[in-house]
C-alpha cells in the first residue's frame, strides 16, 4: 500500500500545524511573565506607593505629593 498521498506521513502535517498553535498561543497569552520581556515602567503614583511603603517618606509627604499628582491628573 502506498501511504504518502500528499500528506506527510498518514496526518503526521496535521500534528506539526497543531504543535505550532499550541505554541503560539502558549508565547502570546500567557499570563506569566517570559524572561527578557519589556515590562511596564512604574507610573508616578505607583512610585509613591513603594517609597512610603518602603518608608523613606512620612504619611505627611505622601499625603502632600498625593495631592498634587492627583490636581496634576497623574492619578
Amino acid at each position: 500500500m502506498h501511504f504518502y498521498e500528499g500528506y506527510h506521513l498518514g496526518g503526521m502535517h496535521l500534528v506539526w500545524w497543531l504543535i505550532w498553535i499550541i505554541v503560539l498561543v502558549w508565547i502570546f497569552a500567557t499570563p506569566w511573565d517570559i524572561p527578557g520581556q519589556r515590562k511596564q515602567k512604574d507610573g508616578p503614583f505607583e512610585i509613591l506607593q513603594k517609597r512610603y511603603a518602603g518608608g523613606s517618606i512620612s504619611k505627611e509627604e505622601y499625603e502632600e505629593r498625593k495631592a498634587i499628582l492627583e490636581r496634576d491628573g497623574a492619578l
